[in-house]
């Protein structure tokens, strides 16, 4: 990563910080509940941090368009709660050991609670945006969760088939895209943006969304396990296709798809290595080919914001990007 993104990163924290950390407080507010399991489940997981990038995206579109109220914290910490209780859900079903370089919930408290515990999240991320008293933010947020439900089915049935592109795409839409988008439209929501102004901020998250997936799916293939908090190659793992192998196995040698249609019918590399597929996805240019694609949608990001004011909050937008797609972990 530049020196000038890691320095720009800094200001952007620096532009959010009183409005993340009142985020903070909001979440620990928000993990508490009557049922004790359900507030250590919560509060573990809020401990385990992340980048919090939604909260941030809501944060700087409301502020862009000239928002300061209370309602951005309380969207903020409803979008990280949404996102968590994905995480959880998603873990559950992957039967992850390791999430952010800790065990993941559902190693310490078993299946049954953390998904009770995911659900518990999901229905308080509802109730703390029910006190915004707005319809057009509960819609958006119920869209969003059927959009993340529906992504996360459409990918159990295509676990262990060599999916095309546009499957691809559709899936980390859904999965990903789809929350940094809302994200962007509930901070426009709240400035009381035009349908306009609106758009190009859930354009520009859809964008960023892509992008950041598409690098995460790359750093699973090349990263070492200290750097990711998990193991490598998780996705190959679990029978899921992701960009890199998808180009490799349409466009590399017959012997290059059975290779790689045998890892995803072993979820495993007992039959064929990891650096085996490693000289694949290298011959076939296949991870600069899916790094090139999240390049092209940071591009697009940045042409969305065009028609938008200039301010701090736009310039800390438009180097979010290039911070996404250079990022190591």
């Amino acid at each position: 990563m530049s020196t000038l993104a890691i320095t720009t990163a800094r200001e952007i924290f620096d532009l959010l910080r009183d409005d993340l950390a009142a985020i903070e407080l909001e979440l620990g507010k928000d993990a508490c509940s009557g049922v004790s399991t359900i507030t250590e489940i919560a509060e573990y997981l809020r401990e385990g941090g992340g980048k919090r990038i939604r909260p941030s995206l809501l944060l700087l579109a409301a502020h862009l368009l000239g928002y300061s109220g209370s309602g951005a914290i309380r969207l903020g910490a409803v979008v990280e709660m949404v996102h968590t209780a994905t995480l959880v859900h998603d873990d559950i079903i992957d039967g992850a050991d390791m999430r952010r370089g800790r065990p993941s919930a559902n190693t310490t408290w078993g299946n049954e609670k953390c998904v009770l515990a995911g659900d518990w999240l999901y229905m308080q991320a509802f109730k703390v945006a029910l006190e915004e008293k707005n319809l057009r933010v509960l819609d958006l947020l119920i869209g969003l969760t059927q959009q993340m439900v529906e992504g996360e089915l459409l990918q159990i049935q295509k676990l262990g088939k060599a999916v095309s592109e546009a499957e691809y795409y559709d899936l980390i839409f859904r999965k990903t895209a789809c929350l940094f988008a809302v994200s962007m439209r509930l901070g426009a929501v709240l400035a009381g943006a035009g349908e306009a102004e609106e758009a190009s901020l859930a354009a520009y998250g859809r964008a960023v969304g892509l992008a950041f997936q598409i690098v995460d799916d790359v750093l699973d293939l090349t990263a070492t396990e200290e750097v990711l908090g998990k193991p490598v190659a998780s996705d190959l793992r679990e029978g899921k296709a992701t960009l890199s192998v998808i180009h490799s196995a349409d466009h590399g040698t017959a012997a290059d798809r059975q290779a790689i249609q045998r890892i995803l019918d072993d979820r495993s590399f007992e039959h064929v290595t990891r650096e085996q597929l490693q000289d694949i996805l290298v011959r076939n240019g296949s991870v600069e080919y899916a790094m090139a694609i999240a390049d092209r949608y940071a591009k697009q990001a940045l042409q969305a914001l065009a028609p938008l004011p200039d301010s701090d909050y736009k310039r800390a937008l438009l180097w979010l990007p290039e911070f996404v797609v250079a990022r190591e972990k």
